[in-house]
């Protein structure tokens, strides 16, 4: 049952990757993510249903669109197996628990606004506020369920206290932390308080450490410059996904002070 559970999410997780290819492609145009239905950007032929399995059918069209053999981007695969195998490895570490699918709807966000912002330099407020509610409505079943209302009151805390302090930084200095991660803080300290404060604390430090040796990597390399902004939604974003896949191990030295 348990293999199940990981294969099943990870399935879901390619269907999901689909879907998330259609927001991060269409959010930034401000354009519906319902309807039309998904195109050819080059030709604007309508996709295919055969031509709209997760990762095969790029495979199966060798990356080109069926009708004008025009190139297709190799980010909408690796979108959908990244989906799919964050969605695997959450159901690898939690197992049947019910908060799984508040962690599912997290990382599927995350992978969302990651792609975003590293093309873009954006957060869209839509999807962090729509993030944020299906969170507290994942959040809140699961506390009803199990009871731990405690755990949803420190989430609660430690969403706030990341939203006052980014709040803060983007005060001081809006040109290093822009609002949309403020926002995207929320969601941050929402969902990894969940976890607890410990989990909290490790997914700021890596975001930070990442950001750190990424950023004077490329610098060393004279591939960007000091001035030049940077997704930092992109390293929150993989700070929380280490606290999340590696947090248990990582925290080990530090569990006598929980």
């Amino acid at each position: 049952m348990f293999t199940l559970l990981i294969v099943g999410c990870g399935l879901l997780g390619l269907i999901v990757g689909s879907f998330l290819n259609v927001v991060i492609y269409r959010m930034p145009l401000h354009m519906s993510i319902v309807s039309p239905r998904s195109s050819c950007p080059t030709c604007h032929t309508p996709i295919l249903e055969r031509d709209n399995v997760p990762v095969l059918s790029w495979l199966l069209l060798r990356g080109k669109c069926r009708t004008c053999r025009n190139p297709i981007s190799g980010r909408y695969p690796l979108v959908e197996l990244l989906c799919g195998g964050l969605f695997a490895g959450v159901a690898a570490r939690e197992g049947f628990n019910w908060e799984v699918p508040a962690l599912l709807i997290f990382v599927a966000s995350l992978l969302a606004l990651s792609s975003i912002d590293l093309e873009k330099l954006i957060l869209p407020k839509s999807i962090v506020y729509t993030t944020l509610v299906l969170l507290i409505a994942a959040l809140v079943l699961d506390a009803g369920i199990t009871g731990q209302w405690h755990r949803l009151l420190v989430a609660g805390l430690c969403a706030a206290g990341w939203f006052i302090a980014f709040f803060g930084l983007n005060f001081v200095s809006p040109r290093y932390l822009g609002f949309g991660d403020v926002r995207l803080s929320l969601v941050l300290g929402l969902a990894l308080g969940w976890l607890g404060i410990r989990y909290v604390i490790l997914g700021f430090f890596a975001a930070n450490l990442i950001g750190a040796i990424t950023g004077i990597t490329l610098i060393a390399m004279k591939k960007m410059s000091r001035d030049q902004p940077i997704p930092f939604g992109v390293f929150l974003s993989l700070g929380a996904a280490v606290a999340i896949y590696a947090g248990p191990e990582l925290l080990i030295p530090f569990q006598r002070f929980s």
